[in-house]
């Protein structure tokens, strides 16, 4: 539904962007007065407050005692970068594609480590690849959740219990409000700044016991730089894995995303971040039922994310216009959005197809989502006027 009038609701938040993701309701520069600053993170004060960190994780996702948790460098990317560099070439590899981020998994494992036993495993956005094709006498790289097209696997019943590969999964905005099956991973990467809307930068890395013995029975044939490397002399770096960090963390990201684990706890744990996502994803469901000019991206119900909302607009008179044109007409509504300042950085990724992109994460308010929705109309009906009218 469209209006030339703008509602009357504003969202008290308008942080719907997919990374950095919107703070955790309450938050403020406050919240932060206890960072461990100006000392050293080697010393006591400043292993205890990463210990705390690992602590409070696997506490609250429910990561298996013997699986480790270590705070890596650069963000999900580099503790999947970690993963692949130190772990793959022992057998073949199954790689799944099916937006951006599982692209750019493809190429740096045929471009760059230049494994030649790959296979490519791929789907359109707004699909899932075919799950049952998946050979796990290999190693399998995919992501749960994936960020840029809105699709995610609906649970991990397609992956192999006496599996012979590893599983290598980017879960960075699935950790915290979609179910990880712990039993059918083997390495798991996810970021603060998603899910719990912590800062930047800062990557959790988790290991398998059966990703610990490759680590410590794999040499892989290529150079390993300092920030990758994760065994001495053959056995698992503990130190890692017990708040003793390959390079400088920022103790002020760390205390902000303590802040962030507090809060989850507060609210009831990993299930209230999930139900606050699912509700979320609920009423943009309900509006979408009911909005005749677009749709999911994520074409299977079950597979929608309830993170990265991707929406495509499907009206005949934008659909007839060219992928150029199509994607001006998105990033119009996403800056009359942004200039009324009801949403910022709402507009699809730049190698998705041209659409919008609500986070809609645990950190959320449904009454925000609510909000916007009317918005979003309204920018359309705008730039429909704009666009399309006077052509």
């Amino acid at each position: 539904m469209t209006t030339s009038e703008k509602p009357a609701q504003r969202p008290d938040n308008p942080h719907f962007s997919s990374g950095p993701c919107s703070k955790r309701p309450g938050w403020s520069l406050d919240t932060l007065s206890d960072a461990f600053l100006g000392r050293s993170h080697r010393s006591a004060g400043g292993k205890a407050k990463l210990k705390e960190a690992i602590d409070k994780t696997r506490a609250l996702l429910g990561v298996p005692s013997d699986y480790l948790i270590g705070i890596v460098p650069a963000s999900d990317t580099g503790a999947v970068e970690m993963a692949l560099w130190s772990l793959l070439g022992a057998r073949g590899v199954d790689v799944l594609a099916w937006e951006s981020f599982g692209k750019g998994w493809v190429g740096d494992i045929t471009s760059q480590l230049k494994l030649d036993n790959v296979r490519v495993i791929e789907a359109d956005y707004g699909d899932l690849p075919d799950l049952g094709s998946v050979n796990f006498d290999n190693d399998v790289v995919f992501t749960w959740n994936g960020t840029t097209s809105g699709v995610r696997v609906p649970d991990g019943n397609w992956i192999a219990t006496d599996r012979q590969g590893l599983t290598i999964c980017d879960a960075t905005s699935a950790a915290f409000a979609q179910d990880l099956d712990w039993p059918k991973l083997d390495v798991v990467t996810f970021s603060w700044q998603k899910v719990l809307g912590g800062e930047a930068q800062h990557g959790m890395l988790i290991l398998s016991p059966r990703a610990v013995a490759r680590l410590e029975s794999y040499q892989p044939p290529w150079p390993m730089p300092k920030i990758f490397r994760m065994t001495k002399s053959g056995k698992i770096n503990q130190g890692i894995f017990e708040g003793m960090t390959i390079n400088t963390p920022s103790m002020l990201c760390v205390e902000d995303y303590l802040d962030a684990l507090n809060w989850t706890e507060d609210m009831g744990g990993l299930s209230a971040l999930q139900a606050r996502a699912d509700e979320n994803l609920a009423v943009i469901a309900r509006w979408v039922a009911d909005t005749p000019w677009i749709e999911f991206l994520a074409r299977e119900p079950e597979s929608r994310s309830n993170t990265s909302v991707c929406l495509k607009i499907v009206a005949p008179e934008i659909k007839a216009l060219g992928k150029d044109e199509q994607g001006k007409f998105a990033k119009r509504m996403a800056a009359l959005l942004a200039e009324e300042g009801v949403a910022f950085d709402i507009g699809g990724y730049r190698d998705a197809p041209p659409g919008l992109r609500i986070w809609s994460g645990s950190t959320v308010n449904s009454s925000d989502i609510k909000a916007l929705l009317p918005w979003v109309g309204w920018a359309y009906g705008q730039t429909f006027q704009e666009i399309i009218e006077t052509v």
